[in-house]
């Protein structure tokens, strides 16, 4: 079985747990990274003008992404981590699972968060991969050790 950690991170944040993460599994990395980079303005959650809010006011929002190639039939399972936003993953992770073929995958979720939980998240994306299982993961807040985030794969029961 073949693992992939494809993951979205604005500030670095998923990025460094999506990094452990890949190396606990020796998994390969994949970032999906935004056509146009998230810029702090573009972040600032209490603006109600800015970039990242209206995004996300808007569920049918999907920030394009740079176009990178991924082969998905050579993995099984994909973890795929993100930064929560208002509750739920951002609308780019929606563009991600609609650019590639996630036919007959499970798709772990990971998420790093100032607060708040999955909320409806897998409501919201599994509609962009109908064909795959999406399984709410878990919040990796902080830095994770290797043990912790092994015990935590291995709880799947993949």
């Amino acid at each position: 079985m073949k693992n992939l950690v494809a993951y979205f991170s604005a500030s670095g944040t998923t990025k460094n747990v999506a990094a452990r993460l890949a190396e606990v599994l020796g998994a390969d990395k994949f970032e999906i990274l935004p056509k146009v980079p998230y810029t702090a303005a573009d972040l600032n959650w209490m603006d109600k003008k800015s970039r990242s809010t209206l995004e996300m006011q808007n569920k049918n929002s999907r920030p394009e992404i740079v176009n990178q190639k991924l082969d998905c039939t050579n993995y099984d399972t994909i973890f795929l981590g993100f930064p929560i936003w208002w509750y739920v993953a951002p609308t780019i992770i929606n563009t991600f699972l609609e650019s590639y073929n996630f036919s007959g995958k499970t798709i772990v979720l990971f998420a790093t968060s100032g607060g708040s939980g999955f909320g409806d998240t897998i409501k919201y994306l599994q509609p962009s991969a109908p064909k795959s299982k999406i399984v709410a993961g878990k919040i990796l807040n902080g830095n994770p050790s290797k043990e912790e985030l092994k015990s935590w794969v291995e709880s799947l029961k993949l």
